[in-house]
């Protein structure tokens, strides 16, 4: 069958249909290295912008492939849907497409907030939309699903013309006996490619292992929730409006971040004194924390309450770190000797968290969030390191491609935008089942 992959980035889709030979007859991509990659490992020409470009000369096709742009409904992003300036509209000119050509099936990929974005209301237009023609099923599927190491759900939606008899025997890849996964599946020990750990970063590592030291050794429990250290020592009220909107005399005699006293000539010297988190203006409509902000910070008081006589002995030394660095999630169940070193780590804006090296986090489009691999020695001796670009590439089973972007920065940005090969060869092999039957 010939097909066609919209929104093409590294070629996910291509490399998947390829696969179960069938053959790409156009290809569209807006990011010109990306262009120059595709027809590298493609062999064949991808064109720019897709709504530069008029329908009537894209090639007939069978198949319409299309990872349209998930920024409008991320919640990473500002949810905009279709009013999104830049990328609301793609889906709309998906369907023109659609509806001048005619392909059998369709295929798309999203992030899964798009089923529940504006309360179900844009998918519902989605889907009514591509019913004019197609009967159409979706499902949310990670390839961790399927025992590949990366937990990244997405939200997939294929449909088949109803004049040719609709979706009458597909099934969506069975995924209710999921395999353990081991991340060290993808690790490539001796690559030679990679980006370096920081001192700095290692020290954060080394100064949080300390905490989880002191921890066993003063027979703490260690907490199930985010640990919020700028919350150790901290008084400032919370629980009713929030400080922002609070009158000055309401920071009298209270203690902010790491139970430092509040002091300063103004509100705005007051707010200073707080965790960063606790400063803001966006709140709830009645100008409250949001119920689970107010229950860390509370958690987090209680645990130093009870943990201050070792606490206060190690807090200084990760005053100096930045705010999301002085946060601490550890995600993996208790340990009796809890070890950061044998454990994946990746430091986001939520806080440094870890891991159990079964599977990776999501990859994202920032260099900033790469898995870090504590036990890994490198070829020249280092302990530990960030995931690489070949890595990442087999996370999502792209390790076919001859080339990816040059720079781990660029190689990362792509594979977070990418769809994973494997889950999407696995979906369409099923969907074109009645196309086999038919025939």
């Amino acid at each position: 069958m010939k097909f066609i992959d919209l929104f093409a980035g590294l070629g996910g889709f291509h490399l998947a249909l390829e696969k179960l030979g069938h053959k790409c007859v156009f290809a569209s991509e807006i990011i010109s290295e990306l262009r120059e990659l595709y027809q590298t490992n493609h062999g064949m020409e991808c064109s720019g912008d897709i709504n530069a470009i008029k329908i009537k000369d894209i090639p007939k096709h069978d198949i319409l492939c299309a990872g349209f742009p998930c920024q409008p409904f991320s919640q990473a992003g500002f949810q905009r849907g279709f009013e999104d300036e830049k990328s609301g509209n793609f889906f709309y000119k998906i369907m023109e497409i659609l509806e001048h050509h005619k392909p059998e099936f369709v295929f798309l990929e999203n992030v899964p907030n798009l089923k529940t974005h504006d309360g179900g209301k844009t998918y519902e237009i989605i889907h009514t939309t591509l019913e004019t023609l197609y009967d159409v099923r979706e499902d949310i599927i990670s390839p961790h699903y399927f025992g590949i190491p990366q937990h990244r759900t997405r939200f997939y939606i294929v449909g088949r013309l109803k004049k040719k008899g609709g979706l009458k025997n597909f099934l969506f890849p069975n995924h209710d006996k999921r395999p353990e996964c081991n991340i060290n599946d993808i690790i490539i020990p001796d690559d030679t490619d990679y980006m370096t750990l920081r001192k700095v970063t290692l020290n954060h590592i080394v100064v949080w292992q300390e905490f989880l030291d002191l921890l066993v050794k003063n027979k703490a429990e260690l907490p199930t929730f985010p640990i919020w250290a700028m919350e150790f020592g901290a008084t400032y009220k919370y629980e009713g409006i929030a400080p922002y909107f609070q009158k000055m005399r309401d920071f009298e005699e209270k203690k902010g971040k790491f139970g430092e006293r509040i002091i300063g000539s103004s509100k705005d010297d007051y707010l200073q004194c707080l965790p960063i988190y606790a400063q803001t203006n966006k709140t709830e409509k009645n100008r409250n924390f949001p119920d689970w902000k107010k229950q860390f910070i509370r958690q987090n008081r209680g645990f130093y309450e009870k943990n201050k006589s070792w606490i206060d002995g190690w807090i200084d030394k990760i005053k100096g770190f930045e705010n999301s660095h002085q946060k601490f999630e550890w995600n993996c169940g208790y340990e009796e000797h809890p070890t950061i070193n044998d454990k994946i780590v990746q430091f986001r804006p939520s806080g440094i968290r870890v891991k159990r090296p079964t599977f990776s986090p999501a990859l994202v489009l920032t260099t900033t969030q790469i898995p870090i691999f504590p036990w890994i020695v490198t070829p020249k001796g280092e302990i530990g390191r960030y995931m690489t670009r070949k890595e990442a590439a087999r996370l999502q089973c792209m390790e076919d491609l001859k080339e990816v972007p040059d720079t781990i920065a660029g190689a990362f940005k792509a594979f977070g935008n990418a769809v994973n090969v494997e889950v999407v060869r696995r979906i369409a092999e099923q969907l074109l089942i009645d196309y086999e039957a038919d025939k």
